[in-house]
């Protein structure tokens, strides 16, 4: 996604802030636009508080001047803006990429309005496409894979689990776990994986966000394309 095509979803996303919101901030690049769009807006007089969904989001709010506080504190939030990694017909998403899932959704599920920025090349038929983070404890992490996958077998999935690494070193999400990265093709069941995986042992959440959006923004060459159900 161009730089250009990023800044056209974020703009158009800020139209839905308005005064005294409580405000959840995602994370990822696009997300990154709208932080600094609404830093500029905050200087200008909007009054927000903010909810982040990682230490990344807050290192960046913190440094652009945007008002954080906890979810605790500030209970139900008005709306949240975040990216996905894949985007289905029915809203329907895979997130997780950057490895904020668990928070992502832990926001998402307390916020009224979930509104999604993404670029055109997230909206697919079908999920599945792109891998699906898992996020598991740490504790015996490779017996919770083989289970992922047992379980996925006896329901007709099959593929590949994998656990992630940066620079050889395992990736630790800022929640202390670690993440599976998901390969079995395209998901026609979406909802039955979520409830499914969720269901094992160890596993704390997973990258699908079914039901959750009602709104996503697409950045086009030009326009930010709306799409709502």
């Amino acid at each position: 996604m161009s730089q250009k095509m990023k800044i056209i979803a974020a703009k158009e996303a800020l139209k839905s802030v308005e005064n005294n919101m409580k405000l959840g901030l995602g994370t990822g690049s696009t997300v990154d636009e709208f932080l600094k769009l609404l830093s500029l807006e905050i200087k200008n007089g909007l009054s927000i508080i903010g909810v982040v969904t990682s230490e990344k989001t807050k290192d960046i709010s913190n440094n652009l001047g945007i008002p954080l506080t906890s979810l605790s504190k500030a209970g139900i939030l008005d709306l949240t803006i975040d990216g996905a990694d894949e985007v289905d017909p029915d809203l329907s998403l895979i997130k997780g990429g950057g490895g904020a899932l668990l928070r992502e959704k832990i926001i998402a599920y307390n916020s009224k309005e979930l509104i999604i920025i993404a670029d055109k090349t997230k909206i697919v038929e079908k999920l599945g496409d792109f891998t699906l983070p898992i996020e598991v404890s740490p504790y015996e992490h490779k017996a919770t894979s083989l289970k992922i996958m047992k379980k996925l077998g006896e329901i007709g999935y099959e593929g590949s689990i994998k656990l992630r690494l940066i620079n050889q070193d395992v990736f630790i999400t800022d929640g202390g776990n670690f993440i599976y990265d998901l390969s079995i093709g395209l998901i026609g069941e979406p909802y039955i994986i979520e409830q499914l995986l969720n269901s094992i042992p160890g596993v704390f959440e997973n990258g699908l966000f079914i039901n959750l959006t009602n709104k996503v923004i697409i950045g086009n060459d030009g326009k930010a394309q709306v799409i709502e159900r």
